[in-house]
Protein backbone atom coordinates (compact mmCIF):
# COMPACT_ATOMS: atom_id res chain seq x y z
CA UNK A 1 0.00 0.00 0.00
CA UNK A 2 2.78 2.43 0.85
CA UNK A 3 4.64 1.69 -2.37
CA UNK A 4 1.49 2.46 -4.38
CA UNK A 5 1.75 6.01 -3.00
CA UNK A 6 5.55 6.25 -3.41
CA UNK A 7 6.08 5.96 0.36
CA UNK A 8 8.13 3.70 2.62
CA UNK A 9 7.84 2.80 6.29
CA UNK A 10 10.33 5.59 7.02
CA UNK A 11 7.85 8.12 5.55
CA UNK A 12 5.16 7.26 8.11
CA UNK A 13 5.22 9.44 11.20
CA UNK A 14 2.00 8.34 12.90
CA UNK A 15 1.01 4.71 13.50
CA UNK A 16 -2.50 3.67 14.54
CA UNK A 17 -2.28 -0.08 15.06
CA UNK A 18 -5.07 -2.32 16.29
CA UNK A 19 -4.16 -3.09 19.91
CA UNK A 20 -5.17 -6.75 19.67
CA UNK A 21 -2.87 -7.76 22.50
CA UNK A 22 0.82 -7.72 23.36
CA UNK A 23 1.70 -10.44 20.86
CA UNK A 24 -0.12 -8.58 18.06
CA UNK A 25 1.64 -5.28 18.77
CA UNK A 26 5.01 -6.98 19.12
CA UNK A 27 4.46 -8.79 15.80
CA UNK A 28 3.49 -5.53 14.06
CA UNK A 29 6.59 -3.75 15.37
CA UNK A 30 8.90 -6.63 14.47
CA UNK A 31 7.45 -7.30 11.00
CA UNK A 32 7.55 -3.62 10.04
CA UNK A 33 10.86 -2.95 11.82
CA UNK A 34 9.27 0.07 13.51
CA UNK A 35 11.32 2.49 15.59
CA UNK A 36 10.95 2.43 19.37
CA UNK A 37 7.83 4.30 20.45
CA UNK A 38 6.03 4.05 17.10
CA UNK A 39 3.18 2.04 18.64
CA UNK A 40 3.03 3.87 21.99
CA UNK A 41 -0.52 5.10 21.36
CA UNK A 42 -1.62 1.52 20.66
CA UNK A 43 0.03 0.25 23.84
CA UNK A 44 -1.69 3.00 25.88
CA UNK A 45 -5.04 2.11 24.33
CA UNK A 46 -4.53 -1.57 25.13
CA UNK A 47 -3.77 -0.68 28.76
CA UNK A 48 -6.72 1.71 29.04
CA UNK A 49 -9.58 -0.05 27.20
CA UNK A 50 -8.19 -3.44 26.18
CA UNK A 51 -8.87 -5.17 22.89
CA UNK A 52 -12.22 -4.01 21.52
CA UNK A 53 -11.79 -6.01 18.32
CA UNK A 54 -10.73 -4.07 15.22
CA UNK A 55 -12.73 -1.02 16.36
CA UNK A 56 -10.13 -0.43 19.09
CA UNK A 57 -7.95 1.21 16.45
CA UNK A 58 -10.37 4.16 16.48
CA UNK A 59 -9.34 4.87 20.10
CA UNK A 60 -5.73 4.95 18.94
CA UNK A 61 -6.61 7.29 16.06
CA UNK A 62 -8.42 9.63 18.47
CA UNK A 63 -5.29 9.88 20.62
CA UNK A 64 -3.14 10.58 17.57
CA UNK A 65 -5.55 13.31 16.50
CA UNK A 66 -5.25 14.87 19.97
CA UNK A 67 -1.47 15.00 19.63
CA UNK A 68 -1.79 16.82 16.29
CA UNK A 69 1.10 15.51 14.19
CA UNK A 70 2.61 18.18 11.95
CA UNK A 71 0.81 19.07 8.75
CA UNK A 72 1.87 16.75 5.96
CA UNK A 73 2.69 13.84 8.31
CA UNK A 74 1.69 10.51 6.84
CA UNK A 75 -0.05 7.99 9.07
CA UNK A 76 -1.02 4.38 8.66
CA UNK A 77 -4.05 2.94 10.43
CA UNK A 78 -4.25 -0.84 10.40
CA UNK A 79 -6.47 -3.34 12.14
CA UNK A 80 -7.18 -7.04 12.14
CA UNK A 81 -10.67 -8.50 12.05
CA UNK A 82 -12.19 -11.95 12.23
CA UNK A 83 -10.48 -14.68 10.29
CA UNK A 84 -7.81 -13.23 8.05
CA UNK A 85 -9.32 -9.76 7.63
CA UNK A 86 -6.98 -6.77 7.59
CA UNK A 87 -7.98 -3.14 7.21
CA UNK A 88 -5.49 -0.47 6.14
CA UNK A 89 -5.98 3.28 5.80
CA UNK A 90 -3.24 5.63 4.65
CA UNK A 91 -3.61 9.10 6.14
CA UNK A 92 -1.95 12.48 5.79
CA UNK A 93 -2.41 15.21 8.37
CA UNK A 94 -3.84 18.31 6.76
CA UNK A 95 -3.13 21.93 7.49
CA UNK A 96 -5.57 24.81 7.32
CA UNK A 97 -5.03 25.22 3.57
CA UNK A 98 -5.94 21.56 2.92
CA UNK A 99 -9.04 21.29 5.09
CA UNK A 100 -11.36 23.31 7.31
CA UNK A 101 -10.73 20.82 10.12
CA UNK A 102 -7.31 19.90 11.36
CA UNK A 103 -6.67 16.20 11.41
CA UNK A 104 -5.94 13.35 9.05
CA UNK A 105 -7.35 13.05 5.57
CA UNK A 106 -7.71 9.63 3.98
CA UNK A 107 -5.40 9.01 1.03
CA UNK A 108 -6.09 5.35 0.33
CA UNK A 109 -7.56 2.19 1.78
CA UNK A 110 -7.06 -1.52 1.38
CA UNK A 111 -8.82 -4.52 2.83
Amino acid sequence: MLAAHDLTIADVGAWAAHPGGPKVLEAFARALDLPDGALDASWRSLAKVGNLSSAAVLHVLAELMDTQPAAGTHGLLFALGPGVTAELVLLRWADGADSEASGPAEIGTAA
